[in-house]
């Protein structure tokens, strides 16, 4: 183990020290995993608007884009807009049904995923 001493500021260890072997069986694992998809689709989320659509389509298995522009009081331009990015993401999917345009959650994980988060967000207040 390497070991050094430095000032805290109260988050912090009061020691530099370290698991070697730990940090690098960490490290070969992190190395493995393809993070940019899923923090494009966390980034896709972070947003208020895109959030209540995710959340919109757990509730609701599929809604077309007229839907969605009424259940976030917009244009519908600007759903379309939220829409195609959260797809971008990964985190939804579509499909055309003649003049209308219908989106769901790309996976039942990613509807479980968000469905997680506001049960937790309520224990936890």
């Amino acid at each position: 183990m390497n070991v050094n001493k430095k000032a805290n500021d109260g988050d912090q260890c009061d020691v530099f020290c370290y698991d070697e072997q730990k940090v690098k069986r960490v490290q070969e694992s992190v190395k493995n995993e393809p993070f940019a998809p899923l923090s494009a689709m966390f980034k896709a989320l972070a947003d208020e608007t895109r959030l209540k659509i995710a959340y919109a389509l757990t509730t609701e298995q599929e809604l077309c884009v007229c839907d969605v522009s009424h259940i976030i009081g917009s244009s519908t331009a600007t759903a379309s807009h939220h829409l195609r990015q959260l797809k971008q993401a990964g985190v939804a999917k579509s499909r055309k049904d003649g003049k209308w345009v219908f989106y769901s959650l790309q996976s039942p994980h990613i509807a479980a995923f968000i469905e997680y988060s506001f049960t937790q967000q309520k224990t936890s207040v």
